[in-house]
């Protein structure tokens, strides 16, 4: 018998985050286990190589007040940024990701003109849905875990309107076999090019949160001083939120200055996963 589909253990890998993040340290390895028709030594095995340590370890990153253990071991205060110069290409991001921001101008008319390619795939968090122009990805957004398959689940038809209405003049074309390759190259931290479509001072908050490494977090108000308008935390916090490439533009790695997660576009509890995520895997 053959391993199952790497999709397949994408969406096992999304139920038990959702599992472990609702359930806390009380469940155990066998009833995880149970709960994905897995053996404990299987359901152990796939969890640590998508995870990079153990559903234990996982576990105690989601209990110990990851966020604010983070704000004080792991703050930066995006130098890496400064290094760079906030420009586009280069190692912004632990992804070695290439972009190009959309000129203002195009941005204002809604994306008139636009071709963009979206698909639905599987992810450690949950559906995702990717968008794309023949740049790279433009858009990623999550909906609710279904309990069907691979496919959109609740909260899909709200995702789907979410990202099409930041681009409400372009035309969509589903084309999940095109865009497969760079979804997959991007959660598989491969690498993958963006195309970055918003306004000039959304671009530059997003410039910032590139340059943020994985398993760091940094503030609203650092990300303000570093775009040179450091008492424009609200606004940055508004930029934060309406970055439209999840995930990839690491929006979820910003967090209040007292350590609180803050809010996060597409649900508290993924960013919360997406920050143990990253700690466990850097952590290894």
């Amino acid at each position: 018998m053959t391993d199952p589909s790497p999709a397949y253990h994408y969406r096992v890998i999304a139920r038990a985050l959702e599992l472990i993040d609702a359930g806390g340290p009380g469940l155990s390895l066998e009833e995880l286990a149970a709960a994905m028709q897995m053996s404990p030594a299987h359901f152990q095995r796939v969890f640590s190589q998508w995870v990079g340590v153990s559903p234990k370890r996982y576990q105690q990153y989601l209990t110990l007040g990851l966020a604010r253990r983070l704000l004080a071991e792991r703050h930066t205060v995006l130098a890496t940024a400064q290094a760079a110069g906030l420009s586009g290409g280069g190692r912004l991001h632990d992804l070695f990701l290439t972009w190009e921001a959309m000129r203002p101008g195009d941005h204002a008319r809604g994306g008139a003109g636009l071709e963009i390619r979206w698909g639905w795939f599987a992810s450690p968090f949950g559906p995702a849905l990717a968008m794309a122009t023949a740049r790279g990805i433009c858009g990623l957004g999550f909906a609710d875990e279904a309990d069907s398959g691979p496919g959109p689940g609740p909260g899909a038809e709200a995702t789907m309107a979410d990202l099409r209405s930041r681009w409400p003049k372009a035309a969509f074309v589903a084309d999940p076999v095109a865009l497969g390759p760079m979804v997959a190259a991007a959660f598989g931290g491969q690498g993958t090019a963006l195309h970055l479509i918003g306004a000039p001072f959304q671009i530059k908050v997003w410039e910032a949160l590139l340059a943020i490494p994985t398993g760091h977090v940094t503030t609203y108000a650092d990300i303000a001083g570093m775009i040179g308008h450091p008492s424009a935390h609200r606004a940055v916090g508004t930029a934060v939120g309406r970055n439209p490439v999840s995930f990839l533009i690491p929006c979820h790695r910003a967090l209040r200055r007292d350590g609180g997660l803050g809010g996060y576009h597409w649900g508290l509890p993924r960013k919360r996963a997406m920050l143990a995520w990253e700690a466990a895997r850097t952590e290894r």
